[in-house]
């Protein structure tokens, strides 16, 4: 009989808890029985998810804060480590996919916040938090890519090429804890029903597209201390892993 209660006792960080992926992850690892850091922008999100977490017997404490804010992200690490002094789970998941618009008429300033929400903001994450995760006995940080990473499509440019940085960084943390007890890996979700997918896809009919709660089983298999892939990609509309090199 499968454990019913996975992570228990573990300590949570989820980043983008606000909707979509994010809330849903959140939800799971608290009913698996980790205590879960929700980090996201809106309030309201939040609170909704504080709701359904307390009711299902769950517990979470909720960080509402701007991912760009850097200095608030090094505030973050000190105050995990004052109160826990450990993080077993980091779940990388806030993003935005940014203008549908060819490469070379995409606005500077909206290139340069992409990047600093899907790529600079996961570095920021990881430097706060390394120290927290090599606390741990087996520290998971798991960060969401895309198929844009490597498929590419027209109109995307900026966002694509966030998700393939991202991706690189993730892989290079990978290697240099191959000795450690702490395993990044990456999670291509596919084509879930989020606000994302429905801006990219604007005249999609969200009914054929599979809700983002279905991921979380592999999420917590991901995050579990059982899970030893190390720098890999995991596919989920597949459910295989795949290694880049």
């Amino acid at each position: 009989m499968a454990d019913a209660k996975p992570l228990e006792g573990r300590l949570a960080v989820v980043t983008g808890a606000s909707r979509g992926v994010g809330y849903q992850a959140a939800l799971g690892y608290a009913k698996a029985g980790a205590h879960v850091i929700a980090i996201a922008r809106t309030v309201g999100g939040l609170e909704e998810l504080d709701d359904e977490i307390n009711a299902a017997g769950g517990s979470a404490t909720l960080v509402p804060l701007d991912i760009t804010d850097f200095d608030a992200l090094d505030r973050l690490g000190a105050t995990i480590n004052e109160r826990w002094g450990k993080l077993d789970i980091l779940l990388g998941n806030a993003a935005v996919l940014g203008v549908i618009t060819p490469l070379a008429q995409c606005e500077p300033k909206v290139f340069e916040n992409l990047f600093a929400i899907n790529v600079t903001a996961n570095y920021r994450l990881l430097r706060s938090l390394d120290p927290l995760l090599q606390a741990s006995d087996a520290g998971r940080a798991l960060f969401i890519t895309s198929g844009a990473a490597t498929s590419e499509p027209a109109f995307t440019g900026p966002y694509s090429a966030s998700k393939a940085a991202l991706e690189t960084l993730v892989r290079t943390y990978a290697k240099e804890n191959r000795l450690s007890n702490v395993n990044a890996n990456i999670v291509n979700p596919g084509t879930l029903r989020t606000k994302m997918r429905a801006t990219y896809a604007p005249g999609e009919n969200p009914d054929t597209v599979t809700p983002p709660n279905e991921i979380v089983p592999a999420l917590i298999m991901l995050a579990s201390a059982t899970t030893q892939e190390n720098g890999k990609t995991y596919d989920f509309p597949s459910g295989r892993w795949h290694n880049v090199n």
